[in-house]
């Protein structure tokens, strides 16, 4: 019997499962999903004050559409043998999903990096919940102004008084000119001081020490700091972008028999851009290479990856949200819309459970649905939602 094997049980890897069952129908094809961990975990939610919420059992999607899930590791792919190693196991594959996602990027020769948090994975996240709980008045260093700094660092504002650190000279140098004003606003407006072209160089009992040599007061110090893509990346290609990640073609393929989805795909959005690490291109990725995988095997037409428009959703704590739409940003919603729509977005990503119909009718679809809203007053998805 054929079989697809998924590496990864993140939004990528989960729904790469679901576009494959959603191929296979009765056909006889065995789809397997390889992951160490139970839960699907929303990592986009993990700056969230109880990050145990944002988790939902795999099991619960993946049975009902049929899909092995094996709680293992993968620490090798070999294509030119067609298997991966996991937990010492040889598992051959016909078609191979990598969608195994993206690691924070550790910081090399820092004073006391062992005791960093982060809110990378739902382990380190719990980590620094437990840490901070029942405790107020804090002093806290987030380091990287980035997406996730900055949700960390307004969010963590409500526990005490937090300095952020960046390497830029400007907040949010990813994100552009164009929600600058009001990303300042809100760090204004919580009280967040910023150290701007500077880093931590130690991390102490209770304090840091900056570049420019300051020691501060830390009762924790949040690194929020750059991802790259899995290490297993390097087993598919010698030819990777500058985030590890795997080229690929408009199918998602990268060899004859692997395909690749979410963080670890270097995928084109358009002709200027490639696709982010971010749940908005991790889902439809693995929608698509988990539906072409199998309509590979089964000599079905494959589809094309058509991303959706590009929107970029912040929560800025106690301060409100900002929704942006767009390469350049336009801010659509701040403040209390923002943040509501925030909401609701961190509501939309979690997948259907329990029901095989509503989980594979979520694999046929590209974009996020959201239907709190009347499409016509979308404006940042078309009427029309395009077949992948």
């Amino acid at each position: 019997m054929a079989h697809v094997v998924i590496i990864g049980g993140g939004f990528a890897g989960v729904w790469a499962a679901a576009g494959a069952a959603l191929v296979r129908g009765d056909a006889d094809l065995r789809i397997t999903l390889i992951a160490p961990n139970e839960h699907l975990v929303l990592r986009p939610r993990l700056y969230e004050p109880e990050p145990d919420l944002a988790k939902v059992e795999l099991r619960r999607i993946l049975e009902p559409i049929n899909v092995r899930h094996l709680r293992a590791s993968v620490s090798t792919i070999d294509p030119s043998r067609s298997v991966v190693i996991a937990n010492d196991e040889e598992i051959s594959y016909d078609r191979l999903v990598l969608a195994a996602g993206s690691r924070l990027v550790r910081p090399h020769n820092l004073i006391g990096a062992e005791r960093l948090f982060d809110i990378d994975t739902l382990t380190g996240a719990r980590r620094l919940t437990d840490h901070l709980r029942g405790r107020d008045d804090l002093s806290l260093v987030v380091v990287g102004a980035g997406f996730v700094g900055l949700e960390a660092a307004t969010e963590l504002a409500a526990r005490g008084q937090v300095l952020l650190v960046d390497r830029s000279p400007v907040v949010g140098h990813q994100l552009g000119q164009g929600p600058r004003k009001e990303i300042e606003a809100a760090l204004d407006n919580l009280g967040i001081e910023r150290r701007l072209e500077t880093t931590v160089t130690e991390v102490g009992d209770g304090y840091a020490v900056l570049s420019d040599g300051t020691k501060v007061d830390a009762d924790a110090v949040v690194w929020s700091v750059g991802l790259k893509a899995s290490e297993l990346t390097h087993h598919i290609s010698d030819d990777l972008d500058h985030l590890d990640r795997v080229p690929v073609d408009r199918h998602l393929r990268a060899l004859p028999e692997v395909f690749v989805a979410g963080d670890a795909a270097a995928a084109a959005f358009d002709e200027k851009h490639t696709v982010m690490q971010a749940c908005q291109h991790a889902s439809p990725l693995g929608k698509v290479a988990g539906y072409n995988a199998a309509a590979d095997l089964l000599h079905k037409p494959l589809r094309d990856f058509t991303p959706g428009p590009y929107v970029t959703c912040l929560d800025l704590g106690g301060a409100g949200g900002i929704f942006t739409r767009g390469w350049d940003r336009r801010v659509m919603a701040s403040g209390a819309e923002g943040k509501e729509i925030k909401r609701k977005i961190n509501q939309a990503i979690h997948p259907p459970v329990d029901d095989a119909s509503k989980i594979l009718a979520a694999a046929d679809r590209v974009y996020l649905e959201l239907p709190f809203f009347p499409r016509e007053e979308l404006p940042f998805f078309p009427r029309e939602t395009p077949a992948a």
